[in-house]
């Protein structure tokens, strides 16, 4: 039952549990129950004394939480609730959306699967992915796409979207799909039929469709010469040059070009190169860009310690693209950090280059490793929030969902900036059980992961397992990144 604000000045039996965290006073979440213990089942939650990271600002107070929803972002301390969670000395974010990763489920997953890797998101701070359609089968139809909702509603701990993917054959598929994030073009690296290089077959996919387009940029044709070139390397640095800047300029400005000449929204994906930027920029309202953090950390210099670790496509570039895509972020000219969360087993990573694929896992970290920045100084908290949950949701119309407002969807996760930590390989809850960033430390960490005001994760009590994450709702006329300025909004009444 629910407490008044004067009930809650008085004395009250309590549930009471407690997160511990280093360096940190005890995180209390409390059930308030009435004498005679009762079941309740929990319909408000008061996040109370906590720095809550608005869009434009961090507000120290608290926040209440009503079936689901946000419904108060300046509750007082006392306000009646079912439960209390004290934040304080925590910061109170929204949840993350990655909007591009690799969960290979169905057909891969001795690599990952949907349980293991929607844990990894939920212990990152991650409440919602949008996954790409390379699967075995790929999500070339709507039926497929359908049909990995289906497994991720009985496997993911948290909400899920996936892609639809195009063939050189399938824009008949394409046009009439609907309720879904977008279509994936992988415009150079791919595999079986889901290659889209010839102009004959990617302007009617950007003509004749309506969905938001993403697209892998690198020219197949570049990326085979460079290889032909470098026949019989087993040097993995030598994947830098054979998946070099060119390849990439080359297909990121074919496609800018398509989209702006059918005026159609278009992400670039894993920006790569501070030499794209120039193409991306000044294009609204339809071109949006996104970076991974692969290619903001690390560069050709970490090969000799890291190997094939870091081999991905689109390649590593060099010290000065990290900094010029730094640059793109913060001035704007990159919406977007997401992850790229791509897994092989170590042994699979482990073989001579160039039979080693390419990929690599970064869910459960992708935030620490922001925070860390934060820490740093190098960029504030309400920019990764920008980056990693507001931006997503806009782009690709995500309903509820990306910042902390109210009527928003409770996605939330309360970060320590103070907590410093090491990446462990054997510590990593991805199926491939390794971390690029292993043997680094980091200070910011997630401590408790709410989805729709529910606790799915937290330090101290671990995994809810039997919560499962929702679909995510897509509402493409919102117009996307560009025409949402204030947020994409909530449901609207007759939804």
């Amino acid at each position: 039952m629910f407490r008044t604000s004067a009930d809650l000045a008085k004395p009250a039996t309590l549930m009471p549990g407690y997160f511990e965290f280093p360096g940190h006073p005890p995180l209390m979440e409390e059930a308030l129950m009435e004498e005679a213990p009762m079941a309740v089942m929990t319909q408000r939650t008061l996040f109370r004394n906590t720095s809550i990271v608005l869009p434009q600002e961090v507000r120290v107070g608290s926040l209440l939480v009503e079936n689901g929803k946000i419904l108060d972002i300046d509750a007082g301390s006392t306000a009646a609730a079912d439960e209390v969670v004290d934040g304080s000395g925590l910061h109170l974010m929204p949840g993350v959306i990655d909007d591009q990763v690799h969960f290979r489920e169905p057909g891969l997953t001795h690599k990952e699967d949907l349980s293991c890797a929607s844990h990894a998101c939920a212990a990152g701070g991650v409440t919602a992915f949008l996954e790409m359609p390379n699967t075995k089968p790929p999500a070339v139809t709507l039926e497929g796409v359908r049909q990995k909702e289906h497994l991720a509603a009985d496997k993911s701990l948290v909400h899920y979207g996936f892609y639809i993917g195009a063939t050189p054959d399938n824009v008949d598929e394409l046009a009439h799909a609907s309720d879904v994030p977008g279509i994936k073009i992988f415009i150079g690296s791919s595999t079986g039929n889901l290659l889209v290089d010839s102009q004959e077959a990617l302007e009617p996919i950007f003509a004749e469709t309506s969905l938001p387009i993403c697209a892998h940029c690198e020219d197949e044709a570049t990326v085979r010469a460079n290889a032909q070139r470098l026949k019989g390397t087993s040097n993995v640095a030598d994947h830098s040059k054979i998946r070099d800047e060119r390849a990439a300029l080359i297909a990121t400005r074919r496609a800018i070009d398509l989209a702006m000449r059918h005026q159609h929204r278009f992400h670039v994906l894993h920006v790569s190169t501070a030499a794209e930027l120039p193409l991306i920029a000044n294009h609204a309202p339809y071109v949006t860009a996104e970076v991974c953090l692969h290619h903001l950390f690390f560069n050709v210099d970490d090969y000799p310690r890291l190997g094939s670790r870091i081999q991905m496509n689109p390649s590593i570039k060099t010290a000065a693209d990290n900094a010029g895509l730094w640059g793109g972020l913060l001035d704007g000219t990159i919406q977007v950090i997401a992850t790229d969360h791509a897994p092989h087993t170590l042994e699979e990573k482990q073989r001579p280059y160039p039979e080693s694929p390419s990929g690599l896992p970064a869910v459960e970290n992708s935030l620490a490793l922001m925070l860390d920045q934060v820490s740093a100084g190098r960029c504030s908290i309400n920019l990764v929030a920008a980056w990693m949950c507001d931006a997503p949701a806009r782009i690709w119309g995500i309903v509820g969902k990306g910042r902390i407002e109210v009527g928003y969807d409770a996605d939330l996760v309360l970060v320590n900036l103070d907590e410093s930590r090491t990446i462990r390989d054997e510590e990593q809850l991805t199926k491939s059980r390794w971390s690029p960033w292993h043997g680094q430390t980091l200070t910011g960490w997630p401590v408790a992961t709410y989805l729709l005001g529910h606790r799915v994760w937290s330090r101290d009590h671990g995994f809810d397992e039997n919560h499962r994450g929702s679909k995510l709702s897509f509402d493409h006329s919102r117009g996307g990144f560009w025409n949402t300025p204030n947020g994409i909004g909530v449901a609207s009444r007759s939804a």
